[in-house]
């Protein structure tokens, strides 16, 4: 199954020039979705680690069934203001402007081991600042893990030493 046709470019969106790729049409099919999450899961199943943090929104669509079927915590990483109990914070800058993140500060025991899950990888700003709130708490980020990546903006060395996997690269 091609995955890539699943994807629609939207343009000038969320600013002018930006050109956005929109994944609706992929949630829209629940065979196409079911087969997306399967292959989150092939590739999950091949790294040793305790938590999947899905970074918010999208990241929760997809973090979620996979937390699911693999028996393992979800921890949601929310925008600021979104999480009712103590928080460890990440500020940081994405293609198009800035943002927060946030994670309870007990969600990860020292020495854990987390995979970062998301939608898109474009400049890794998002899960630069989930692996930074990965290691505010002494733990560590053993993988993270994208439907797209777009590979022309270089996102995958922001977020090195993190291993970086996505199921369609541009």
């Amino acid at each position: 199954m091609d995955l890539m046709k699943y994807l629609r470019e939207v343009p000038d969106f969320p600013k002018p020039g930006i050109m956005f790729k929109d994944i609706t049409p992929l949630l829209a099919n629940p065979e196409v979705l079911a087969e997306t999450i399967r292959r989150l899961i092939e590739i999950a199943s091949s790294l040793e680690f305790d938590a999947i943090l899905a970074a918010e929104s999208r990241g929760f669509l997809f973090g979620a069934p996979m937390a699911l079927v693999m028996k393992k915590p979800l921890i949601p990483l929310r925008k600021p203001g979104k999480l009712p109990w103590k928080t460890v914070n990440q500020k940081y800058d994405l293609e198009y402007g800035s943002a927060e993140l946030q994670m309870h500060h007990d969600a990860l025991q020292p020495g854990q081991k987390a995979l970062l899950v998301d939608d898109v990888l474009a400049t890794g700003g998002t899960m630069r600042a989930a692996d930074d709130l990965v290691r505010q708490v002494g733990a560590t980020s053993v993988g993270a893990l994208f439907i797209l990546e777009l590979g022309f903006l270089g996102g995958k060395k922001n977020l090195l030493p993190v291993p970086t996997y996505s199921l369609i690269t541009i």
